[in-house]
């Protein structure tokens, strides 16, 4: 009679042997092309999940692209992926390759929240369409145009007012910025803007981030529409429209504020420049921007270094095609990454510090870079960039010329982040001090 133990070794030695044969299998199942971008060694079923710092992600994929290039490979799982950086390369992708990279691809947490419905996660006929129609939206109710304008120079006059009752005390700027910048939304999508005691308009801010989460009601069936012109996608547009017009414009507000609290001497100069351009008697205009080019330069130094999206959404290829010489395979995804851009030293002469003359010319005239790129490029590039650049520029100055921010007595802020789908500044308290007239 063999002995017990002898059986269970050999059950012991079964299995070892069996996944042995599994990870030989998969390891040359998943062998990617022979001309696939380099990369980081990728253990079966796992990839390089255990490589990456689940605190800073980002800080892991800029140095595999540093390591590597700037197309490069990485396995997560199941799942392998394509890095991409440098603006020749996103240029090639996302410009010159367009019809290739048009589309997102499809995962799991994406399908649940979005349905591949809205603007940002939608792809084909869908996405053709719903853009199509969002762009001529917003061109009917006067994006680029002096109504506009009027309308967000207004809601400026509303900041100014809720600012203004603080009395110089600290007071967090986070729900001011972001109620503000959000009725500029709210004019446009619901046809008027929300007092802030309003708490119906403070409900729906703090249930921003779970309106996704809604029950969908009959009427969201497509029946056979691909165009995707039903209420349930438009409930989604809505929310992407939030999303991009709301979040990532108060973060790069928020920062900012934090700059010009960090960096006074920079603070004074876009001050002296307001005064000189346009005094004290009169709202800005966007007539004053090609008048103002350090205001100009300082603006899009927030935009570099805060980084608010430090990886844009990825994108799928449609057909088997090349990046940059390598060979990329239909169904592969890519992820496009802007902080190596944002932070090249052999671009900017101080890339690690905030300096606005990384966008002003030696006569002190301002220099636009193409690799800076916060809006994308390509057709599937923000809808509402021009929307975006004319808030920045009018709520920024309207600021500048009516107070002075500073820390709170014997209050060091700091300049750390936090990390989700955008990058913003932690919470914090600053002082607005009005300008003497």
């Amino acid at each position: 009679m063999v002995p017990h133990w002898i059986w269970q070794w050999m059950d012991i030695q079964g299995f070892v042997l069996m996944l042995s044969v599994l990870l030989i299998v998969k390891t040359i199942w998943d062998r990617p092309p022979k001309n696939f971008p380099p990369g980081p060694f990728a253990v079966p079923f796992l990839g390089s999940a255990l490589s990456i710092n689940p605190y800073d992600p980002f800080g892991f994929f800029c140095k595999l692209l540093g390591q590597y290039g700037d197309v490069t490979k990485l396995s997560i799982g199941g799942q392998r992926f394509v890095l991409l950086s440098g603006p020749k390369t996103i240029r090639e992708v996302f410009v010159e390759k367009g019809d290739f990279f048009i589309d997102r691809p499809s995962y799991p947490i994406i399908e649940k929240l979005f349905k591949g419905l809205g603007l940002i996660s939608s792809s084909g006929h869908m996405w053709r369409q719903q853009r199509r129609f969002t762009l001529s939206t917003l061109k009917y109710f006067g994006v680029g145009k002096k109504t506009l304008e009027t309308s967000i120079l207004e809601e400026s006059r509303f900041l100014y007012k809720s600012i203004k009752n603080e009395q110089g005390k600290p007071f967090d700027p986070h729900y001011l910025l972001y109620n503000g910048v959000s009725n500029i939304i709210c004019s446009l999508v619901f046809g008027h803007r929300f007092e802030y005691g309003d708490g119906h308009f403070h409900e729906m801010l703090n249930n921003f981030d779970e309106i996704i989460q809604l029950p969908v009601t009959p009427w969201g069936q497509c029946k056979g529409d691909t165009s995707g012109f039903n209420e349930e996608n438009l409930l989604y547009c809505v929310i992407d429209l939030f999303a991009a017009g709301t979040e990532t414009l108060s973060k790069t507000l928020l920062w900012g504020l934090l700059y010009m609290v960090k960096y006074p001497e920079i603070q004074e100069k876009v001050q002296n420049e307001i005064e000189r351009v346009i005094g004290q008697e009169r709202q800005p205009s966007m007539d004053d921007r090609p008048s103002m080019p350090y205001t100009y330069a300082v603006i899009h130094e927030i935009q570099r270094f805060a980084n608010i999206l430090p990886i844009t959404p990825p994108r799928v290829s449609h057909y088997d095609t090349t990046i940059a010489g390598y060979d990329i395979p239909k169904g592969v995804m890519v992820l496009p990454l802007l902080m190596p851009i944002l932070y090249d030293k052999s671009e900017y002469q101080t890339a690690d510090r905030f300096n606005p003359e990384h966008f002003l010319d030696k006569e002190g005239k301002f220099v636009k870079r193409e690799n800076v790129m916060p809006f994308s490029v390509g057709k599937r590039m923000c809808p509402g960039e021009e929307l975006a650049r004319m808030e920045l520029f009018l709520f920024f100055t309207s600021f500048l010329q009516r107070f002075t921010f500073r820390a709170p007595d014997r209050v060091k802020l700091t300049m750390e982040s936090v990390i989700g789908i955008t990058r913003g500044p932690k919470p914090f308290k600053i002082c607005a001090i009005p300008c003497l007239k």
